[in-house]
């Protein structure tokens, strides 16, 4: 359903939210291995391993193929998460040979890997995953891990995006992003959808801008039934949903909730204008944050340590991405005025990390995501194709999610803001209005 103050649909539309692989094929169709299923040697302690990652440099992997049960999913998933992750070079599991035998270090150390992650499932159905360090010849790090039944479930799949993430922390020290789900808005309801673009779900019979509980187990949106189109929330486990602010014939849109999960800010309003209201998320009075004078504010984004917004408002006549304190007081305008076609800036999300805001901007007569870092205002553009909005970001602050026309039909893609790569996470029907989740457990 449209909505009924066209003010604020006239400064923001739509709202808010939103490796290559070396050439070793050939030489590794030669390639000789041998190995044990999963090896026995414990891993080197007390000395410089020869496995490293480092900042704008590629770790090339190989996920060897994986027997058993499932394994054939097993095996793309995990290769494809590192993959996506884009701090990896990965080697084609289809090229590599069976394994019997012990390792050659040699062939691998020549052909340029630097890991191999080996698999194994297991009798009792947990996963066990080796990490061998070529350039040491011998065990990085080894752990079994627990897959739910049944396999190839939306709980199990889960499960194993986490058995990626360890396996990039193991190298990295950083946990990666795969065991993520974004939320989104198609056909008047939400949706999630895996970080892989698999196991697409409506979660809501209605609803659009979604956002994540810090805890992953639930989502606030806003539903516009023309009466009292409120904000909800929906318990994702239990499907329970609750009203979490409505008034009759006032509109409640683009929610955000703070990093303790206490608070839901949303904008609140008519034709008259809109302004930024906090209330706790379990219920109570609602407290007004800015005062537009018939202006509109929306779209909230938290600061990582919960004390500041950042937010749209066309309080200058037209829309730029202001901060304040979570109290409306010391606001600031973070997007410099401009001129001509650029004079609309919309869409904000604060990073996790609290470096970079990202937002939406008018560029030659169309939508681009910016980045703005916060310490010294320098403000750089991510896409460059088609029309962009939206934007989310990842939880490891390097990964965005937004809404693009470049395929022909608004669809979400996922940019590295690193590299530049791009993939498309959906596909089908129009999709927009993306918020990414925070690193889930498996269900």
């Amino acid at each position: 359903m449209s909505l009924s103050f066209p003010r604020l649909m006239a400064c923001f539309a739509p709202f808010r939210r939103i490796a290559a692989m070396r050439p070793v094929a050939a030489a590794l169709a030669a390639l000789v291995l041998s190995t044990t299923p999963v090896l026995h040697a414990q891993p080197t302690r007390g000395v410089s391993l020869g496995l490293q990652y480092r900042p704008g440099e590629k770790t090339t992997l190989i996920v060897l193929p994986i027997r058993g049960n499932a394994g054939d999913s097993l095996t793309a998933i995990l290769s494809r998460d590192v993959d996506y992750s884009d701090r990896f070079t990965v080697v084609g599991s289809s090229a590599a040979p069976a394994v019997t035998g012990a390792i050659n270090w040699a062939l691998f150390s020549k052909l340029g890997v630097d890991g191999i992650v080996q698999a194994t499932v297991l009798p009792s159905g947990w996963l066990r995953v080796v990490l061998h360090d070529v350039g040491l010849k011998n065990v990085r790090n080894q752990k079994d891990f627990p897959l739910p039944a049944p396999a190839l479930s939306a709980s199990w799949r889960l499960a194993v995006h986490g058995v990626s993430d360890v396996v990039e922390e193991w190298i990295t020290g950083q946990r990666g992003i795969a065991q993520t789900r974004i939320a989104f808005t198609r056909g008047g309801r939400v949706w999630t959808v895996d970080s892989d673009g698999a196991n697409v779900t409506p979660v809501t019979p209605n609803g659009m801008s979604p956002q994540w509980l810090p805890s992953g187990r639930g989502i606030v949106y806003s539903v516009l039934d023309g009466v009292r189109n409120p904000i909800m929330f929906t318990d994702l486990a239990t499907g329970a949903q609750r009203t979490v602010a409505s008034a009759r014939g006032i509109e409640h849109t683009t929610p955000a909730v703070s990093p303790d999960g206490r608070t839901v800010v949303y904008a609140r309003g008519s034709e008259n204008g809109t302004d930024l209201y906090a209330q706790p998320l379990e219920g109570g009075e609602a407290r007004r944050i800015t005062v537009g004078r018939g202006r509109a504010s929306a779209q909230p984004s938290f600061a990582p340590d919960g004390q500041r917004l950042a937010y749209m408002s066309d309080r200058s006549g037209h829309p730029e991405v202001y901060i304040s304190d979570l109290d409306g007081t010391n606001v600031e305008l973070l997007t410099a005025a401009a001129f001509g076609d650029r004079d609309y800036r919309a869409g904000p999300d604060w990073s996790p990390d609290g470096r970079l805001v990202a937002f939406q901007s008018r560029n030659g007569g169309t939508f681009q995501i910016m980045t703005i870092n916060l310490r010294d205002q320098s403000v750089r553009q991510v896409t460059n194709d088609g029309r962009n909005d939206d934007p989310s970001w990842a939880p490891d602050s390097r990964h965005l999610v937004l809404t693009s026309n470049r395929s022909g039909v608004r669809q979400l893609w996922v940019v590295d803001i690193e590299t530049g790569r791009v993939r498309q996470l959906t596909r089908g029907p129009e999709t927009r209005l993306a918020a990414w989740s925070p690193r889930l457990l498996a269900q």
